[in-house]
C-alpha cells in the first residue's frame, strides 16, 4: 500500500475562502502539526505533500456533518483531500486528521497530555468516510461553572478559558452548547462558540436566550399577564441578536431564578391555568422566531413542573419542535427530587412515532443535597449507558444536552456520553479501557480497576440504584446540622434532611447519617491506600495526571466522609455534656475536611493555578469554617470565659494546679493545640 507522508514540509491548501469556523479548525490543525512534527529532529523527511481542505463537489443535505478523507498523487506530489458536506463536516474532518494521524487527544488540554514528537508520519492512502452520529444535536451545557469563572481574574471568562472547552467539545463530535449560566451579556462566550461553528442553545430558564425580566425591569412584577408587551420585547430583541447564527431556540416559560412562574404570580393557582399560559407563551415565542428565521430549529425542555403539566395534559405543544426530557440529576430518567419530595415520575421519550424528542442529562449536578460537582458521576457508568441507550432507542435521538459542569473533573463521564451520541450505545468496560490507555502510559489494568472501584465506594443512601452520593453529601447536610445545633434546635426534627433520613428526631437523623458514612468510610480509605501504592510506581507525568484526575476525588470523598462522621460523633458527646470530647471530635472533623481542601490546592499547579479558587457550590472551605465555628461554640461549654479551665483540669501537671500564679501562667492554647493535647489524654 502506498503512503502519504506527513512532515514539517507538508503544506495546507484550501479550495475556497472559508468562513470563520473552518478557519479556526485549520488553525488548530496547523498548531497541532507544529507541536508534533519536529523540524529539529536528526532524521529528516524531505518528501513534500499537501493537505487540501474544502467542500465536497456536490454536497448532500441528508448527509449532514459528513466528511471524506481521500488521497491522490500527481507528478509525484501526494495530496490528502479533507472534504465535508457542510461547515461542521469540514471541521470534523480536519479534527480527525489531528486526532488519528497526529495523535492529539480530545482531552490534551484538560488532562495535560503531552505529544510525541515525530519527524514524519506515514499514513495509508486509504479513503475514510465518516459515519453519521446517532444524535442530531448533541453537546454540553457548561453549567454551575464556578471553577471556570474563578480560574482567571477576568470576569466574565475570557477567550483563554472558553477556547479549550469548545475545542474539546468539537473534538468529541459535539455540535451544540449552552456556554455558561447567567453570565453577563457582554461576555465572549456565545459569540466565540458561534465563531467555532457550534449551534447555540439556551437555558430553560432563559427562553430564546433573552435577558431575565427582573434584570431588564427590576421595578416591575414578573407577570406575563400584566406585562406581556415587555416580555415579548425582550424575546424579540434576543431573536434579532441571534437570527443570523446557528441557534436551537428554546421555547419555555419559567419564573425568575429558575423556578415556577406562579411563585411570582399567585393568580395562576390551578394546573389548568398554568398549562394554558405556558402553551400560549410557547406558541407566541414560536411565532416571533418564525418572523425572523426561516425553518427554525426549536425545542422545549420538559423539566420540573413543565413536564408534570405536559404529562397531565395541561400543556399543548406545536408540531415540529423537539420535546426534551430530563433526568433527575443523578442519571435516572425520572423527575428530579424537589426538597423532600421524590415522586420519580418517568421522564422518557414517548416513542419514535411521537415527533422529535431529545434528552437533557446530568453527569454533574448541584442540588444542595447529595450531588456531585467537584467529583465524578457517583453511580455506576452502566446507569449512563442504559438510561441514554434506552431513551435514544425510544425516540430521543434528535437532541442530547449534557450538563458538563467545569469539564476537568468529569472527563470519563463525558467520554461515555460522547460514545453514545456517536453510536447510540457504548460498552462501558471497553470505553474505560480505551480511556485509561489514552490518559496513562502504563499500569492500565490496575488503573482501570481503581476507576471501577470508585463507583463501588460511593454511599448508597436510598433504595434506588441512582441514590448514590457525590461529594456535596458531606458538606451541605453537615452545614445544616451545625446551624440547627448551634441554634439550640436539636430537640426538633431538621426537615431539610428528611429526604435522606426520613421524618425522625434530630438526634436520630444525626445518628442515621453517621452510620451511613461509617458503612462506607473504610471503602474510601482502602481505595485511597491502593491509589497511593500505585501512585509511587507511575512515571512523573502519569503521577500528576493520576493525582489530578482520580486521587483528588477519592480524597474529597474520604476526607468528607471522615469529617461527617466526626461532626456526628461530636454531637453525640455534646448531648452527653462531654464537652471536651465533643471539642476534640469537632477538631478532628476540621482536620479531615482540610485534607480535601489541601488536595484541591495541590491540583492547582502550572496552568491550573486558582482553578478551585471559586469552589462556591460544594464549598469545602465554608464547611471548614462552619465546623470551626462549631468548635468554638463547644468550647464555650466549660472552658469559658478564660479558656484555661480544660487545660488546668486535663493537661496541667497535678503538682502545679494549686500553686500556679494565674496572672503569669494563663496563655490560652489555640483550638488546634488544645484539641491535639486533649486527644492524647481523653482517647
Amino acid at each position: 500500500m502506498d503512503y502519504f507522508h506527513l512532515n514539517d514540509k507538508t503544506k495546507i491548501r484550501t479550495n475556497c475562502r472559508f468562513p470563520t469556523p473552518i478557519q479556526y479548525a485549520v488553525d488548530i490543525l496547523k498548531r497541532d502539526m507544529g507541536k508534533v512534527l519536529d523540524a529539529g529532529t536528526r532524521l529528516k523527511d524531505d518528501r513534500q505533500s499537501i493537505i487540501e481542505i474544502g467542500y465536497v463537489s456536490e454536497p448532500d443535505k441528508d448527509n449532514w456533518e459528513q466528511y471524506i478523507i481521500s488521497f491522490s498523487q500527481t507528478n509525484g506530489m501526494k495530496t490528502m483531500h479533507v472534504q465535508g458536506n457542510d461547515e461542521l463536516g469540514i471541521i470534523y474532518g480536519v479534527l480527525y486528521v489531528s486526532k488519528v494521524y497526529l495523535n492529539i487527544d480530545p482531552y490534551w488540554f484538560w488532562a495535560d497530555l503531552s505529544v510525541q514528537k515525530k519527524d514524519s508520519i506515514s499514513i495509508p492512502m486509504k479513503q475514510v468516510i465518516s459515519k453519521q452520529p446517532k444524535v442530531r444535536y448533541r453537546g454540553w451545557f457548561v453549567n454551575d461553572e464556578v471553577c471556570l469563572i474563578g480560574w482567571k481574574k477576568e470576569y466574565p471568562p475570557t477567550r483563554e478559558v472558553w477556547l479549550p472547552v469548545f475545542e474539546a467539545l468539537l473534538r468529541l463530535g459535539g455540535n451544540m452548547v449552552i456556554p455558561g449560566t447567567d453570565l453577563p451579556r457582554h461576555g465572549i462566550h456565545f459569540e466565540l462558540a458561534s465563531e467555532l461553528g457550534l449551534w447555540i442553545t439556551h437555558h430553560h430558564a432563559e427562553p430564546l436566550g433573552a435577558e431575565m425580566f427582573k434584570r431588564a425591569f427590576p421595578d416591575k412584577q414578573a407577570s406575563y399577564t400584566r406585562h406581556q408587551d415587555l416580555y415579548e420585547s425582550l424575546w424579540e430583541e434576543a431573536i434579532q441578536q441571534q437570527k443570523d447564527k446557528k441557534v436551537i431556540w428554546v421555547l419555555s416559560f419559567r419564573g425568575q431564578g429558575d423556578e415556577p412562574f406562579w411563585k411570582q404570580d399567585s393568580s395562576y393557582d390551578t394546573p389548568e391555568k398554568r398549562g394554558e399560559l405556558i402553551s400560549n407563551v410557547i406558541a407566541k415565542q414560536l411565532h416571533l422566531v418564525k418572523n425572523y428565521v426561516e425553518e427554525p430549529v426549536c425545542c422545549v425542555a420538559l423539566y420540573g413542573e413543565i413536564s408534570e403539566l405536559y404529562k397531565s395534559g395541561n400543556i399543548s405543544l406545536p408540531d415540529g419542535i423537539i420535546k426534551v426530557w430530563a433526568d433527575n440529576g443523578y442519571g435516572k430518567m425520572v423527575s428530579r427530587r424537589n426538597g423532600n419530595e421524590d415522586f420519580r415520575i418517568p421522564s422518557v421519550p414517548e416513542g419514535t412515532d411521537q415527533g422529535k424528542q431529545g434528552l437533557y442529562y446530568h453527569v454533574t449536578f448541584h442540588d444542595l443535597q447529595a450531588s456531585n460537582h467537584l467529583t465524578m458521576f457517583p453511580s455506576s457508568p452502566s446507569i449512563i449507558s442504559r438510561e441514554l441507550e434506552n431513551a435514544i432507542q425510544y425516540g430521543g435521538d434528535d437532541y442530547l444536552l449534557v450538563n458538563a459542569g467545569n469539564i476537568r473533573m468529569h472527563l470519563y463521564s463525558l467520554e461515555l456520553v460522547s460514545e453514545i451520541w456517536k453510536n447510540g450505545k457504548v460498552d462501558t468496560k471497553d470505553c474505560l479501557t480505551r480511556f485509561i490507555k489514552r490518559l496513562y502510559s502504563s499500569h492500565h489494568q490496575e488503573l482501570s480497576n481503581l476507576y471501577h472501584q470508585y463507583f463501588e465506594c460511593t454511599i448508597l443512601y436510598g433504595e434506588h440504584e441512582d441514590n448514590r452520593a457525590g461529594e456535596q453529601f458531606y458538606h451541605h447536610p453537615v452545614r445544616k446540622i451545625i446551624s440547627h445545633w448551634i441554634q439550640g434546635k436539636y430537640g426538633q426534627n431538621l426537615p431539610s434532611l428528611n429526604w435522606v433520613t426520613g421524618d425522625r428526631s434530630f438526634s436520630e437523623q444525626v445518628q442515621w447519617l453517621k452510620e451511613k458514612c461509617e458503612d462506607y468510610v473504610e471503602r474510601w480509605s482502602e481505595l485511597m491506600r491502593k491509589c497511593e501504592q500505585l501512585h509511587v510506581r507511575l512515571n512523573n507525568n502519569d503521577k500528576q495526571r493520576f493525582a489530578d484526575q482520580l486521587i483528588i476525588q477519592v480524597k474529597l470523598h474520604e476526607s468528607g466522609c471522615k469529617g461527617f462522621i466526626d461532626v456526628c460523633t461530636a454531637f453525640h458527646y455534646f448531648r452527653e455534656k462531654k464537652y471536651p470530647e465533643a471539642f476534640v471530635y469537632a477538631s478532628e472533623a476540621i482536620w479531615h475536611y482540610q485534607k480535601g481542601y489541601e488536595a484541591m490546592r495541590l491540583s492547582e499547579h502550572g496552568k491550573w493555578k486558582d482553578f478551585y479558587k471559586a469552589d462556591w457550590l460544594t464549598n469545602v472551605e465554608s464547611t471548614i469554617q462552619n465546623v470551626d465555628t462549631l468548635r468554638k461554640f463547644i468550647r464555650m461549654y466549660g472552658d469559658s470565659p478564660d479558656f484555661f479551665l480544660w487545660y488546668k483540669k486535663y493537661l496541667m501537671p497535678e503538682k502545679e494546679k494549686y500553686i500556679y500564679l494565674e496572672n503569669t501562667h494563663r496563655k490560652p492554647l489555640t483550638d488546634d493545640e488544645l484539641a491535639k493535647r486533649l486527644k492524647e489524654v481523653l482517647f
